[in-house]
């Protein structure tokens, strides 16, 4: 896990984060919302009423076989960047890293490009070739995958909640692997004329309590028995229950997305249809969100965490927990610690609002603190140990996750 390793072991055991990985890159951090569990999370109040809406008794569908569906496509970071122009806003420009003859998507006609030397993600909606070597797009979105940056507030990507499809697709390897470690993508046809976080977006005009928002969170329930499925198929049901499906887009009920591949068995595959929204609940994941606009999560199963209200002065008591979060929404002028221990673990996460730019300043016995990133919507996490006065440093830190 590189870099975010100290994290990790700040918040929860390492195993509960091994985040996928393709190609060069992991696919974004092991504490991005993608990649961290919820099957200990508490289901949403709603859930009844999203999972009599959508259809208790229709089947989980797997929107994925041995072909159509998402495919993508990984080139080097030398493969040259052509002209795309896109026709809607709330789009990053280009040039994007497409190679000649680069699949799409039947349909919404969605293409991905994996960069794996820079391990960034291109994604497009609409993509049309222009015959010359340049194309054309509806939407188009970047996504650095080293960070847990989101979209702008509001803004759309190349899916309707504002989300990067790729993480979550259904892919062979890693089925055959034994293993997913993340997030589904899946679609309903009745959503909401709003959006939860991680979603930055939504596409619907119905306003019900009875319809989930774009982003929603749902995961097979934990006592449906999978063992009578198909190995491969046990795999995929039970990445169902440990990470469940997001709700990203408008679609056919309980549609999951995965990536073509002529390995698959479609007879097999057909086996999720034996599973019914009424096997199904919704999760609310709300206690992991750090900040609106950051996709890093919190350990599910941690309860030693405090989050400190912001102020230009705010004071953190160790005596409530010892890993302390603020979101800034100002400059921190002056910080105070409260309630130090002798040989006491303490993890600070530092993370700036939807501007961004705010500065923080470490209390005075705070040895080794690091730099806080400024980046908008990102955060900051470092670890110290207490000598009973003071704060050294245990880790450098990782800044604008």
């Amino acid at each position: 896990m590189g870099r975010f390793a100290w994290l990790v072991m700040a918040f929860a055991p390492a195993s509960l984060f091994a985040q996928a990985q393709v190609g060069n890159c992991s696919i974004f951090p092991s504490r991005n919302i993608w990649n961290v569990p919820i099957d200990k999370l508490p289901v949403h109040p709603d859930s009844t009423l999203f999972i009599a809406t959508e259809g208790p008794g229709l089947p989980l569908h797997p929107d994925f076989g041995s072909s159509g569906t998402i495919p993508f496509s990984i080139v080097p970071g030398t493969q040259p960047k052509v002209a795309i122009t896109f026709t809607d806003g709330e789009s990053d420009p280009g040039p994007y890293p497409i190679p000649p003859g680069a699949p799409v998507e039947p349909g919404d006609r969605h293409l991905i490009v994996l960069n794996q030397d820079e391990c960034k993600l291109y994604e497009v909606f609409n993509a049309q070739p222009n015959g010359d070597g340049t194309w054309t797009g509806g939407t188009g979105a970047v996504f650095d995958l080293g960070q847990n940056a989101l979209r702008l507030d509001g803004w759309t990507s190349a899916d309707a909640a504002g989300l990067p499809i790729f993480p979550g697709l259904v892919r062979y390897d890693e089925v055959a692997s034994g293993q997913i470690r993340h997030a589904v993508r899946m679609t309903l046809p009745k959503t909401n004329d709003s959006y939860v976080w991680p979603g930055r977006h939504y596409a619907s005009h119905l306003d019900g309590e009875q319809y989930p928002p774009m982003g929603q969170r749902f995961r097979l329930k934990a006592s449906y028995d999978i063992s009578s499925f198909d190995p491969m198929v046990q795999v995929i049901l039970q990445a169902l229950k440990t990470y469940g499906m997001m709700l990203a887009d408008n679609g056919s009920a309980w549609f999951i997305t995965g990536a073509p591949d002529p390995r698959w068995d479609d007879n097999i595959l057909s086996q999720l249809q034996r599973v019914t929204g009424a096997d199904l609940e919704a999760v609310d994941v709300s206690s992991l969100e750090t900040s609106p606009n950051s996709a890093l999560a919190t350990d599910p199963n941690a309860s030693n965490r405090a989050s400190v209200a912001f102020s230009a002065t705010p004071v953190f008591d160790l005596s409530v927990a010892p890993t302390q979060s603020v979101t800034l929404t100002g400059d921190v002028t002056a910080s105070t610690i409260a309630n130090l221990s002798d040989g006491q673990t303490v993890s600070f996460l530092i993370c700036q609002d939807s501007t961004g730019g705010h500065a923080f300043n470490w209390p005075p016995n705070v040895r080794g603190g690091m730099q806080v990133g400024t980046l908008a919507g990102t955060c900051s996490a470092q670890t110290f140990v207490s000598d009973g006065s003071k704060l050294y440093a245990t880790t450098p830190g990782v800044a604008n996750m």
